[in-house]
């Protein structure tokens, strides 16, 4: 039982992210502040921490994606060219990774499959692609990840190790200059929203799927939740009212629709008749709504938020 207290006060805060949306801001509502922020490209890899965790995340913000080569012999010339590339669906789901379940179960051990993995790093914030490696998932053992890469075209083998740590969701992993352990993530409860851009996938009006690059909001994904209200008023909304609401475990619930480009006026709007209710592990609610998208000198990139404690 949630027992009924006095609301917050209404907060607005502005997240920067940057006119071409390079950085990576987590954001706690409760203190209204920016945790952390860190450059989007910055990381390729994202190993999950929970104690039974043995997922392997792409960089989503870069537009990520990853072709399983299966076995060949690893740190030789790789042919891409007519592989089928995946990319990490954005709300979540375990089952529709890139990588997928890329080890086998042996006696009780997390060993590799043996496949050797392309990965396509994507692209920086100016569009310049990042280039293509390989990487081999040798074991997961002892809360370790080990693992090789190389470049796509072959030559020297890394080895990378990321011992999990359990205070955040995922450790990250960058694969440049002969890879580097990134803590990017701030402790899983420091933080309930990351604002970034990630890989999502859109549909053609024949329902045909195809992935891209939005800006937008996740959450966090230590058991956060999230339900929307485009009926009441913002200041109307209260703890009672959003409890009966259908809440979502996405992790983009949030997503990246609460804007709209006009293609006539060349600027952003935001809708801000909606109201989003984030729901964090301990229980505690918020509500959410943008209010703007442009700085104070006129710049987008710069998510304006008004937020309050239920």
């Amino acid at each position: 039982m949630i027992l009924p207290h006095p609301p917050g006060s209404v907060e607005t805060d502005t997240i920067p992210m940057s006119y071409n949306y390079k950085f990576q801001v987590y954001f706690n509502l409760d203190s209204g502040i920016i945790v952390s922020q860190n450059l989007k490209t910055e990381s390729d890899l994202g190993f999950e921490c929970s104690p039974t965790g043995w997922k392997i995340i792409l960089n989503a913000a870069d537009f990520m994606k990853a072709a399983d080569l299966g076995i060949v012999p690893f740190g030789q010339a790789q042919d891409t060219a007519r592989v089928n590339w995946k990319f990490d669906k954005s709300d979540g789901n375990p089952d529709s990774l890139a990588f997928g379940t890329w080890y086998l179960t042996v006696n009780g051990d997390t060993v590799s499959n043996n496949h050797v993995y392309a990965v396509d790093r994507g692209f920086d914030e100016n569009a310049n692609p990042l280039g293509i490696y390989q990487v081999i998932f040798d074991s997961l053992a002892g809360n370790k990840y080990y693992f090789r890469f190389a470049t796509i075209g072959g030559g020297p083998v890394s080895c990378g190790i990321v011992a999990k740590d359990g205070g955040v969701n995922y450790l990250y992993y960058s694969l440049t200059s002969g890879g580097s352990l990134k803590r990017l993530e701030p402790s899983k409860d420091q933080y309930d929203l990351v604002f970034t851009q990630y890989t999502t996938l859109l549909f053609t009006d024949i329902g045909e799927a195809y992935p891209y690059l939005v800006t937008g909001v996740l959450t966090n994904r230590n058991n956060f939740e999230v339900a929307i209200d485009s009926i009441h008023e913002f200041s109307s909304i209260t703890l009672a009212q959003s409890l009966q609401l259908p809440f979502s475990s996405t992790l983009d619930a949030v997503g990246y629709e609460w804007k709209r480009y006009d293609f006539e006026t060349g600027a952003y709007t935001v809708n801000s008749n909606v109201t989003y209710i984030i729901r964090n592990d301990t229980g505690r609610s918020f509500k959410l709504r943008f209010v703007g998208f442009y700085s104070s000198t006129g710049e987008k990139g710069y998510p304006v938020i008004e937020h309050q404690n239920l």
